[in-house]
């Protein structure tokens, strides 16, 4: 028997001063079998770092040809497209050829920094890509806010993301990786 989706629940409350956007989400994360507390909460930070009404989480791991997060267009067309990790070229090019904006969040240090060096090249073909590395001690750190009902306050100013629960507060400044 298959080992189903664990769903968390969480609000999120995000003031982002530096795009002036201020509102609460209410999102129903699916958290495949496979992905870890450091992968979802890099997943809810994506989200945060990108707020609209019309962005969307998706069902993630266990869809191929749908990003982590997105945002579509009321005509369908795919504004923005986020991933997590190290992505493959091909799934780089599909991304890019079929979203106006791609990003993408890496998480981990030793696996980014020889990811992004192997990339670079890929990257400079594709105008409508930026890519963002969470260092590892910060990712851990939000995962450590993980829990099935969540209720996270996200500020953002200057660059740098403030998360707080009831309990914990940490700060975060993802890297630009690219373009410098």
């Amino acid at each position: 028997m298959a080992i189903g989706a664990t769903i968390f629940k969480c609000e999120l409350n995000i003031s982002d001063m530096d795009r002036h956007y201020y509102n609460t989400h209410s999102l129903t994360i699916a958290r495949h079998p496979s992905e870890n507390d450091v992968r979802m909460m890099t997943r809810i930070l994506a989200f945060a770092l990108n707020a609209h009404e019309e962005l969307s989480l998706t069902k993630g791991l266990s869809t191929q040809d749908e990003p982590d997060v997105w945002h579509k267009s009321l005509s369908d067309e795919i504004e923005l497209w986020i991933d997590l990790g190290q992505i493959e070229e091909k799934r780089l090019r599909q991304a890019c050829g079929k979203a106006k904006n791609v990003i993408i969040y890496t998480y981990n240090d030793k696996q980014a920094g020889p990811w992004v060096e192997q990339m670079a090249q890929n990257f400079k073909r594709h105008k409508n890509l930026q890519v963002f590395n969470v260092a590892t001690q910060a990712a851990e750190e939000l995962a450590s806010l993980a829990d099935k009902n969540m209720n996270l306050q996200i500020s953002i100013q200057d660059s740098e993301v403030f998360i707080s629960n009831d309990e914990q507060n940490i700060s975060l400044i993802p890297n630009k990786v690219f373009p410098l």
